[in-house]
């Protein structure tokens, strides 16, 4: 595994560490707010994205590499639209950043992490549609 390789890994560590706790938070915000439905969609999503922490530090672990325990910055909102706005953004990151790992991981010989990141990949961009949509009807 390339350092280059490495550092991406834990960057996408990072990042699903930091909308796990973000989904997790908005998932307790969204019960004040008295939209069940949403809760209970951020609570579904927010174990979905801790799944994928896990999955990419025990691949980064059997590479050899130490997985990060930081995350990136977590954004709340205080209403549904800010929660909205807040997510689609960190799907973004992470349909862009991705891709990258995807095509590395291929070009150091890698298919396992490329296809583990094609499988997350799918599921961010099923996220990404989710929050979209809210964006679409508030």
């Amino acid at each position: 595994m390339s350092d280059e390789l490495n550092e991406l890994l834990n960057k996408a560590i990072s990042r699903e560490l930091q909308v796990s706790i973000q989904y997790m938070w908005q998932h307790v915000l969204a019960g004040k707010l008295g939209d069940l439905d949403l809760k209970m969609k951020l609570r579904e999503i927010s174990i979905a994205e801790m799944k994928h922490a896990e999955i990419i530090a025990e691949r980064l672990t059997q590479l050899g590499g130490t997985p990060t325990t930081e995350c990136d910055p977590i954004s709340v909102g205080k209403t549904v639209l800010e929660i909205a706005k807040n997510d689609v953004e960190a799907e973004d990151g992470a349909i862009a950043l991705y891709p990258r790992i995807i095509d590395l991981a291929r070009n150091e010989g890698d298919e396992i992490t490329a296809k583990i990141f094609e499988k997350i990949l799918s599921e961010e961009k099923e996220h990404h549609a989710f929050f979209s949509s809210l964006l679409n009807t508030r």
